[in-house]
């Protein structure tokens, strides 16, 4: 017990080195606390996920929500109304394109066409738990952040949705009721957005008596479990009502309730700054541990699923550089651009799924399962490695804007909404290394039509 407290006591730290590490040298403290988990977990085997039980599935929701409560609490309204098309339209093509290219992969290998297609299904979402940090730490423009972040909680309903229809498909073998499907969808995403929302309402109003109490700071996320259990219980998205109840509590100012306005002239409806840094405490302590888990519950058992995970992988990065390319928000420059094309690491929606087929008895459900888990591998780290090369080689920059390519050259920071298009200085970019620089240069010399974005 001595040597698995100090182990937690050194992994906090190390998760605080990490961050700094992250902030400065450009290394995601993401792809780092994974490495520890495979090296502990696959490597050594001093820690197997069967020794945390029940409670590791616990553990992985609990996460799961935390984290986009403070990534909804981090999203504005104006900036909602700003991205909710470009999100659609990227949520849409990256689910769709995903789910055929994955099928297609498995299919070839030789699974059969339903089980291609719930495999597809399970890896066609993005990781909120991965994305969120990664997206708070770059330097993106505040619509692209928010695209990215409802695509990673939109996508996960999808996967649930979608993967449980064609599960029941292949057992009941009475093939897809397609209406069944949309309802699912609609109900799951329409009732989850209310579930939370009025949570926030009712929370709102309470906050300033909540406050009174001694040792309080817990109640918001306690209370925040229970609006994620409700909608689970009630068979809706508890990941949506999560997202939902922190976008309406970070922006109480934007609904004009009567019953509300004794205590929006006192402005105690919001979170106050403690209970934010309280929350986001909370946050990185239980992202450390998750990306830890993960990293120890990937198998290494079958090289033949690690393979077709690898090639999955590869396929995945490339498709999504095309739906980037396309069907960014149209405020996206090239670092957004190039940001979002790798922005498409695989978690913990596609691990609880991988499971269900095999526990439900579906034939060739454990080739799924070792599929999927070498796919949220390869795509953490293949994402952690691709966001360091942007972020910090200059060379590798460059050649993404031959991708990604507009006037003006490769920016690592978005134009702000400037009022005033007269004054220049207010829509200047971050100055970028001088071989990127002359690099830029060059290429802006070219003709206009050249200009693919």
């Amino acid at each position: 017990m001595g040597t698995a407290l100090i182990f937690l006591g050194l992994l906090v730290f190390s998760a605080h080195l990490f961050s700094m590490i992250f902030s400065k040298k450009k290394i995601p403290d993401v792809l780092l606390l994974l490495i520890i988990g495979v090296l502990i977990g696959p490597v050594l085997n001093l820690v197997t996920p069967e020794d945390f039980g029940s409670m590791g599935s616990v553990f992985t929701s609990v996460t799961l929500v935390v984290i986009l409560f403070e990534g909804g609490t981090g999203i504005s309204i104006s900036d909602l109304k700003e991205s909710w098309r470009s999100t659609i339209k990227l949520t849409a093509s990256s689910f769709l394109s995903a789910a055929v290219i994955v099928s297609v992969i498995c299919n070839f290998f030789g699974m059969d066409l339903l089980n291609s297609i719930i495999t597809g299904s399970i890896l066609a979402g993005t990781s909120s738990a991965v994305v969120i940090p990664l997206a708070q730490h770059l330097k993106l423009s505040n619509q692209t952040k928010t695209s990215l972040i409802l695509e990673s909680a939109l996508t996960d309903v999808l996967c649930i949705v979608f993967a449980f229809a064609f599960i029941d498909a292949k057992l009941m073998g009475n093939g897809l009721n397609v209406g069944k499907v949309a309802g699912n969808v609609l109900s799951s995403f329409v009732l989850a957005i209310l579930i939370g929302f009025t949570g926030a309402i009712v929370w709102a109003s309470l906050l300033q008596k909540i406050r009174q109490l001694r040792n309080s700071m817990f109640l918001t996320p306690a209370y925040l479990f229970i609006i994620y259990g409700v909608a689970e219980v009630l068979g809706y998205s508890g990941a949506i009502a999560s997202l939902a109840f922190g976008i309406t509590i970070a922006n109480m100012e934007y609904f004009n309730f009567k019953f509300l306005e004794k205590y929006q002239k006192n402005k105690n409806l919001k979170l106050n700054d403690n209970e934010k840094s309280f929350i986001g405490e909370i946050g990185f302590v239980l992202k450390t541990f998750f990306f830890v888990y993960v990293g120890l519950s990937i198998p290494f058992s079958d090289f033949h699923s690690i393979m077709i995970g690898a090639i999955i992988t590869l396929a995945l990065f490339g498709v999504r550089v095309i739906v980037a390319k396309f069907f960014s928000p149209s405020s996206a420059n090239s670092f957004d651009k190039s940001a979002i094309s790798v922005m498409i690491p695989k978690g913990l929606a596609a691990a609880v799924l991988a499971s269900v087929p095999e526990q439900l008895g579906l034939p060739g459900g454990e080739s799924i399962k070792y599929i999927t888990f070498s796919v949220v591998l390869f795509s953490i780290l293949l994402c952690s490695i691709l966001i360091l090369l942007i972020e910090r080689y200059p060379r590798f920059a460059v050649a993404m804007q031959f991708v990604f390519r507009q006037k003006g050259g490769f920016s690592k920071k978005s134009k702000t909404n400037n009022p005033n298009p007269s004054d220049k200085t207010a829509n200047q970019t971050t100055e970028t290394p001088k071989e990127l620089n002359e690099t830029a240069e060059e290429l802006d010399e070219t003709p206009e039509k050249t200009d693919i974005i």
